[in-house]
C-alpha cells in the first residue's frame, strides 16, 4: 500500500513537472511570437512573397534531407504500430514535397487581402468610416500526423501577417522540424525575426493542454487533425478556437443519377485518399436505382479493397457486404471502409445526412435539375456538390493556394480556410475635427 503510495505519488509529481515545464516553453514561444508579430505584420506584399518563393525553393533543393528526416518519421510510426490511412498521411515524397512548394507559390501570386478597403462610407456629420482587412495576430495550430500542413499554415500566415505557432503530433515531429528550418532560413536570408513561424519542440500531451490556455499570446487557435483532437480542443481551451472538420462524408446517388458517373464518382471519394477528412464515408443510394447501381458500385469499390457495411438492403444486393451498425451511420472511418443505406426518397436521403453528417462536405449525384437543386438548399453543410466527388473540398483545388483547415463552424469562417479567413476587419475614420454633441 505505502509502495502504491509513493508510485502514485511519484505520478502525480512528474505530471506536475511536466506541465509547468510545457507551460513555460509556451510562454517563452508566445512572448517571441508577439515580438514577431509587430514585424510581420508591417511587410510588404513583395517582401511577404519573396519569403514564400524562397522557401518553395528550399523545399525542392532540400528534399533529400526532407525525405531523410520523413524516413525517421515513417520508421518511429511502424515501431510505434501505425498503419493504413494514418501512414499515408504521414509519408512525404518527391512529388509531395513539389506540391507543397508549389502551393506556396501559387499563395505568392493571390492578392494580399492584408490592407485592403473593403468599404468606405460618409455619414451626414462629414465622417468618413471604412474597414480595413487587418491580421489576426498569432495563429496557433494543433495539428496530428500531417507534415504538409506545417508548410501550408505557415505560408499563408506570412502571406497575411501572421506569426504562427504549430503544435504537430510527436509522429510527424521530424518532418515538421526540417519544413520549418527551412521556413527560418528564407525569413533570416532577408534579415528578419524567424519566430514569425514557430514549432512546439515539445510534442507530449502537457504541451497542447498548456497552448490551449496561451490566451494572453495566441490570438485564436485551430485543431487539425481527428475527432478526439478537435472535441479536446473545443472543449477545454480559453484561447478562441476554430473548429475544423471532421468528415463523414456523403455521396447521395438519386433516382436521376448518371450511374456511371455515380460510380466514377463514389470511387473516387473513397479511394483517392482515404485517411483525409474530405473523403467520402457514407453512400446513400435511392432505391429505384439500387439494384442496377449498387453492383457496379460494389464492383469498384471492391477493386480498391473497400469494405462495405451496408443496410438489410444493400447487403441483399452486394453479397461481399458486411451489416452495419448503428455506430457506422456516424462514423468517420479514414480508411478504406464505407457504410452503404438505401433510401426511399430525396428527403430520406437529406434527412439521414441531418442526422449523421458532420456539415463537412455532402454530395448528390444527378441529371434533375429541381432534385439537385433542393439538395443545395437543403443539406447543411461547408460545401455541397453535384455531380462531383467531395475530394475536391480542399484550399489548392479552391484556388486558395492552400488551406489552414477546413471549417464546420459557422462563425468567422466556413469551408476551405485562406487568406481572408485569416484576416479581421478594424475600422478607420477620417474627420476634419468632428465633436460629437
Amino acid at each position: 500500500m505505502q509502495v502504491e503510495s509513493i508510485k502514485y505519488a511519484s505520478r502525480k509529481y512528474a505530471s506536475r513537472k511536466y506541465k509547468v515545464k510545457s507551460m513555460e516553453e509556451l510562454i517563452e514561444i508566445g512572448k517571441r511570437a508577439k515580438s514577431a508579430s509587430g514585424q510581420l505584420a508591417h511587410l510588404n506584399s513583395e517582401q511577404k512573397n519573396n519569403i514564400l518563393i524562397r522557401v518553395a525553393e528550399l523545399l525542392e533543393e532540400q528534399s533529400a534531407q526532407l525525405l531523410e528526416a520523413n524516413a525517421l518519421d515513417l520508421k518511429q510510426g511502424e515501431e510505434m504500430g501505425l498503419k493504413g490511412a494514418i501512414m499515408e498521411r504521414l509519408t512525404l515524397s518527391k512529388e509531395r514535397i513539389s506540391g507543397i512548394a508549389d502551393g506556396l507559390r501559387e499563395v505568392a501570386q493571390l492578392d494580399d487581402p492584408i490592407g485592403e478597403i473593403e468599404e468606405m462610407k460618409k455619414r451626414p456629420n462629414g465622417l468618413l468610416i471604412g474597414k480595413k482587412r487587418v491580421p489576426l495576430g498569432v495563429v496557433g495550430v494543433i495539428y496530428e500526423s500531417r507534415p504538409n500542413v506545417t508548410a501550408d499554415v505557415a505560408g499563408l500566415c506570412i502571406k497575411t501577417g501572421n506569426v504562427c505557432v504549430l503544435r504537430g503530433g510527436k509522429e510527424a515531429f521530424q518532418s515538421n522540424n526540417a519544413i520549418v528550418k527551412i521556413f527560418h532560413k528564407a525569413i533570416e536570408a532577408i534579415g528578419l525575426d524567424p519566430h514569425m513561424v514557430q514549432l512546439v519542440q515539445n510534442t507530449n500531451r502537457e504541451s497542447a493542454v498548456a497552448m490551449m490556455k496561451l490566451n494572453q499570446y495566441l490570438d485564436i487557435l485551430i485543431p487539425r487533425g481527428g475527432a478526439g483532437l478537435i472535441q479536446a480542443v473545443v472543449q477545454n481551451s480559453t484561447v478562441p478556437v476554430i473548429e475544423t472538420g471532421v468528415g463523414n462524408c456523403h455521396i447521395y446517388v438519386d433516382e436521376a443519377a448518371d450511374l456511371e458517373k455515380a460510380v466514377s464518382i463514389v470511387y473516387n471519394a473513397k479511394t483517392h485518399r482515404p485517411g483525409v477528412c474530405n473523403a467520402a464515408e457514407s453512400l446513400l443510394v435511392h432505391e429505384n436505382v439500387a439494384a442496377e447501381v449498387l453492383p457496379s458500385i460494389g464492383e469498384a469499390l471492391a477493386e480498391g479493397n473497400v469494405e462495405i457495411r451496408g443496410d438489410e438492403v444493400t447487403c441483399g444486393i452486394i453479397p461481399e457486404a458486411i451489416a452495419a451498425t448503428e455506430e457506422d451511420w456516424g462514423t468517420e472511418y479514414l480508411d478504406l471502409i464505407i457504410s452503404s443505406k438505401v433510401v426511399g426518397s430525396l428527403e430520406e436521403a437529406i434527412d439521414h445526412i441531418k442526422k449523421y453528417g458532420s456539415m463537412h462536405s455532402e454530395s448528390i449525384v444527378t441529371e434533375n435539375y429541381s432534385h439537385a437543386q433542393f439538395f443545395l438548399d437543403r443539406v447543411d453543410a461547408a460545401a455541397v456538390y453535384v455531380n462531383a466527388s467531395t475530394r475536391f473540398t480542399d484550399g489548392f483545388e479552391f484556388g486558395f493556394g492552400a488551406e489552414i483547415g477546413i471549417s464546420t463552424q459557422k462563425l468567422h469562417a466556413r469551408g476551405p480556410m485562406g487568406l481572408k479567413e485569416l484576416t479581421t476587419n478594424k475600422y478607420i475614420i477620417y474627420g476634419s475635427g468632428q465633436i460629437r454633441k
